[in-house]
């Protein structure tokens, strides 16, 4: 049976407005989250993490599913506690190091990544203590396309490479940076957040979304059976991916990771610091991002 979420009364942003500009990505990891927005009534344009957290800064989007570390630099509002995120291996953000982790002086990040990009520099950082010369790794590239000393793979790029016999011989060590954050901080993981421009009340949109999570969670094989031959996988291996890889819920464990993730990256100059965000909200400049994951 395929459960379908309520249908919404009112999806704009006051009324007579027109309907909320909502943005999301393509990946197989943000399906569930996607699945009953259609029957909601919501009218979803789909791009790149990258690209979706630019169009919601230029308020050419309303509120939209964004890398995590956005939030921190951005000042958007968190809207709903449905997210993507992890707790134990992800599968899908994959770190490839043709070298010892410590020696790492080039890393290759996906085109379409920043909370990815920013979390493999954490750990590289924190716990090797190398800060690598970052380069872009175009969309449809793969590990074979640069010589970096580590490239970063997100989304489907990374599943595709899912056998370490995949990685060919130049490849020594692979992280799946999911599992090493998780080990690492004994905390969860949040690659992307449901989140809102400065301005925006999200209203009902807030409530479809978590119903629109909800009813894709309670068809996920549904999902697995649609999606899988397109990403290379079996029906077995994708809906595995989907149900045991793949965590929805924003809550008290996950926010208080993404509050410890803004403390690293600002640490490392990847967003702003405490003293920044405090001089922004004195001086009425920028929402205080802070707020929106605690």
């Amino acid at each position: 049976m395929i459960h379908q979420p309520a249908q919404p009364r009112d999806l704009h942003a006051r009324p007579g407005a027109s309907a909320l500009r909502v943005g999301a990505v393509q990946y197989l990891n943000t399906k569930p989250l996607v699945h009953g927005l259609a029957a909601a009534g919501v009218e979803v344009v789909y791009d790149l993490p990258s690209r979706l957290a630019d169009r919601l800064a230029d308020r050419r989007l309303d509120v939209a599913l964004i890398p995590s570390v956005e939030v921190f630099r951005g000042g958007h509002r968190i809207v709903s506690d449905a997210c993507i995120g992890c707790r134990g291996p992800v599968m899908s953000v994959k770190l490839f190091f043709r070298t010892a982790p410590s020696r790492v002086a080039t890393l290759a990040v996906d085109e379409g990544s920043r909370t990815s990009a920013a979390l493999a520099r954490i750990l590289l950082a924190e716990r090797h203590g190398v800060t690598p010369r970052i380069e872009p790794l175009p969309i449809g590239a793969g590990l074979s396309d640069t010589r970096a000393d580590a490239v970063l793979l997100i989304g489907d790029r990374a599943i595709g490479d899912v056998g370490r016999d995949r990685m060919g011989g130049s490849f020594q060590v692979m992280w799946d940076l999911g599992d090493e954050w998780c080990r690492w901080t004994g905390l969860p993981f949040v690659f992307a957040v449901w989140a809102a421009r400065d301005g925006i009340d999200a209203g009902s949109l807030s409530r479809h979304l978590s119903l629109a999570r909800d009813a894709g969670r309670a068809n996920l094989a549904a999902i697995a059976a649609a999606e899988a031959a397109a990403h290379g996988l079996t029906v077995p291996q994708c809906l595995s991916y989907l149900r045991d890889n793949l965590h929805y819920d924003l809550g008290p464990r996950e926010r208080e990771s993404l509050d410890l993730f803004r403390r690293y990256a600002a640490r490392h100059g990847l967003a702003p610091s405490d003293a920044v965000i405090e001089r922004q909200a004195r001086a009425g400049e920028a929402p205080l991002p802070g707020s929106a994951v605690r």
